[in-house]
Formats: C-alpha cells, structure tokens, sequence
C-alpha cells in the first residue's frame, strides 16, 4: 500500500499516475488529496490512516526529514535553458575567480549536471549544491554545510562568509527562507520562467529588522499560542515541549492549537493571545502574519525573546531542529533567577518595565470539590486558563438572566424586514 501526495495543481493527473503505478508495480495506490498544512511537506499523518507502507511525493518539497514512513521525492522536471543561465552568470560573476555557491529550486535539480560542465572549467571556485532528502549519514565534516536539504563543502578559509549564492529558481519562501539565513552571503538569482537574472538585495536588513520587531513584541506577550504546522517533520513533538518548557520558565501562560492552515480568521478566534509562535517546517515557517489580528513568529525568534543565554549573533535559523538538544545551535536554558536579584528590562515598544529572568513558577491548581469554603470558581480557573483570565478582564461578558429584575410586561410586536430597510422606515428617494 502507497500513498501518492500531490500538490494542488498537479491534482488533475493524479488518477492517471495512480492507474499506471497500480497496473506496473501490484501495489495499492491511495491518493491523498489535501494536505493539513503545506503541501511541501510530506502528510504522515493521511498516509498512515490508509495504512500506507510508503509515500510518494510529487512536486516542490522542502526536504524535510520524517519520522516513521520510507518517502521518495518526484520533483519534477520544469524547463530550464541552460545557455541563458549561464550567460547570466557570467554577466553577474566577470571575474573567473569569484566564490559562488549554486543553489537550485528542485524542479531544476535535473539540470544542474549540465550547468556544472558549463561553469566549473571557467569558475574553478564554484561550487554546486547536491540534494539530500532526509538526514545525510554520519557527522559533517569540516566546512560542511547542510540545511534545507541541501549539501556542499566550503574550502576557503574564511568560511562562507567568503562565498555569494547564486540561485537557480522563481522568487518565493525558499529564496526567502536562504537568504534570511545565510544573509551574511550576497545573492543573486535567475529565474528560468522569464529568462532574467538580478542581485536579490531582498530587503534582507529590512526583513530582519521586521523579524526582530516580532521579537521584541514577544518579549511583551503574556499569552502564546503555539501553533502546530506540522505532524511530519521529525522533532516536532520534541520543539513543541521544549517551547511549551520555555515559556513556562518564562512566567508565560501558552496555549497549544492545531488548526491546520493558519489564516487571519482563524486566529482572530483566539483574542486572549498576544503572539502565536508557528512549528512548522523551514519555508512555512516565515509566515507573513501582516494581515493577522496577532503577529505569528518563528520558534527561533521565540527563543530570542525568552532564552536570556540566546543571544543574537547576525546567523538566522529557520529549521527548528537546529534548536533542539545535540543540534550546532542548541542553548541550554540558564537556571531560575530570583525575583529580587533580576535585572529589570524596559520594552522598546510600550515603554513599560518587563521580567526577563527565568523562574520555576509553581504549578496552580483548582481547589478540590471537597473544600470547607466557598470559593470563586471563576477566579480560580482564572489563575490557569488564560482564556478565563481575558474574559474575567472584560467590561462586557455576555448577556445576563437577571432573574426576578426585570419587570413583567406584555409582549409587543417588533419590527419586521432587514435591518437596511424595517417596514416602518419610510424610504428617501
């Protein structure tokens, strides 16, 4: 039994890959119609509930590692125009001696081979990416990159710091999701559906600023919703308690939600919540929450804003895995500081005083239904549920029986017709 996950636009010609997988190999073919969440990531989850023992993936991908299931990647083979894309290298690279990284959408990987024999007789410092889906065996060695399910090995000395990125592929969340992290590295890219090649200056200093912004206003939350992007990914139980362990240092209250596709309307449901933090994978990650009631950050900028031992060094991360416990860029939370002995902070944004030491707060609990007093239930659950806390704060908490103050009177007819436009109204010409 295999399970055949195709994005949205290749949707159309999925029965007919299903039929000939069938009539070729024996096997059972399932296709999964929707994903949870982007389509780029493999859906375990659907597969599992037909019992698949396997999942093909068709189209873009982020190459991110899975847990349980064998996977194999169809990336497809777009178009690319190899002599146009070499010509604008050389127009972008004059000097045969520059350092440059290539770096490819993978419907372009199939070309890559040929671009390779056309630039390294020219560019002996050139270097080419190779796709690795899932974690590469045995450890890196020195010089070694792998992030996005991509692989090279740097050989100067200076590092990658020394080298440009040159990217074969269409604007969109993985050229973001590179620059942002290697944005130390000038890029450029060629876009093979329009033929042209320019320097992507991005905005990369004005996304990261916008991105630190978000960490500040973390630093300001009192409640956090962390938003489950993913049930594939491997580690992502493991992030979600380590952020869950992290804001409760932090003396914040979280929710964990798993809502599928976050969009504005959905978490307009939740207004209790200051700030929402995405698990998801490398390129859902950045979501661009300017539409959104509340901002939505990245785990590693979550940790910015609560991890006083993390501090901001210019290298962003946009894996979460590279947050977790024998990762490169792991920090181990510092011990609790006593309130008395913490260093008050000032938020650049409210202009108010702030915690921003870790403590082991204690755990609150509801009194037992054997208690001996009365209590308030309200304001016990209060001190748990931040959604009993938002509403015990509000003016208006709904309509109220009243019983026994309202006076007794006879039922009267009221208006009738819409509100645009009652019978009773006359009508302005």
């Amino acid at each position: 039994q295999v399970a055949l996950q195709f994005p949205d636009e290749l949707l159309a010609d999925a029965a007919e890959v299903a039929a000939r997988m069938e009539a070729a190999t024996g096997a059972e073919m399932y296709v999964l119609g929707d994903t949870t969440y982007g389509s780029c990531c493999v859906d375990e989850v659907a597969a599992e509930h037909v019992g698949a023992e396997a999942v093909l993936h068709y189209g873009p991908a982020c190459l991110s590692p899975c847990r349980k299931l064998p996977v194999l990647h169809i990336f497809g083979r777009q178009p690319l125009d190899v002599r146009c894309c070499t010509e604008v290298f050389r127009e972008l690279y004059p000097e045969r001696q520059s350092c440059v990284v290539v770096l490819s959408d993978v419907v372009y990987a199939h070309a890559m081979g040929e671009l390779e024999q056309q630039l390294c007789p020219e560019y002996p410092n050139v270097i080419f990416s190779k796709l690795v889906c899932g974690d590469p065996p045995g450890p890196a060695v020195p010089g070694e990159e792998r992030k996005f399910g991509r692989q090279f090995l740097v050989k100067a000395a200076g590092g990658l710091q020394d080298y440009a990125m040159f990217y074969v592929g269409a604007e969109g969340l993985a050229l973001t999701s590179f620059m942002l992290t290697w944005n130390r590295c000038p890029f450029s890219s060629f876009n093979p559906v329009t033929g042209c090649g320019r320097r992507e200056t991005l905005h990369v200093n004005r996304a990261l600023m916008r991105r630190l912004y978000l960490v500040e206003r973390a630093r300001d939350a009192g409640v956090v919703g962390i938003l489950v992007g993913t049930l594939g990914v491997a580690g992502y139980l493991t992030v979600l308690q380590h952020l869950r362990e992290l804001l409760r240092r932090a003396g914040k209250r979280s929710y964990t939600l798993a809502v599928g596709k976050p969009n504005p309307a959905k978490l307009a449901n939740f207004l209790e919540v200051d700030i929402f933090v995405l698990v998801a994978c490398a390129q859902n990650s950045l979501l661009d929450s300017s539409d959104f009631y509340r901002p939505v950050v990245t785990p590693y900028e979550l940790e910015l804003a609560c991890n006083p031992a993390r501090e901001w060094t210019g290298n962003y991360l946009t894996d979460f895995r590279d947050l977790l416990p024998g990762a490169c860029a792991h920090v181990e939370l510092p011990p609790a500081v006593p309130a008395a002995e913490a260093v008050p902070d000032v938020s650049l944004i409210t202009g108010k005083m702030r915690a921003t030491h870790l403590c082991d707060p204690p755990t609150s609990q509801l009194p037992p239904s054997t208690a001996l007093a009365c209590r308030d239930q309200t304001r016990a659950l209060a001190e748990i549920s931040p959604a009993a806390s938002f509403l015990e704060s509000r003016s208006w908490r709904g309509l109220e029986q009243q019983l026994g103050q309202t006076p007794i009177c006879k039922a009267v007819q009221g208006r009738r017709g819409i509100a645009i436009a009652y019978e009773d109204e006359g009508c302005e010409q």
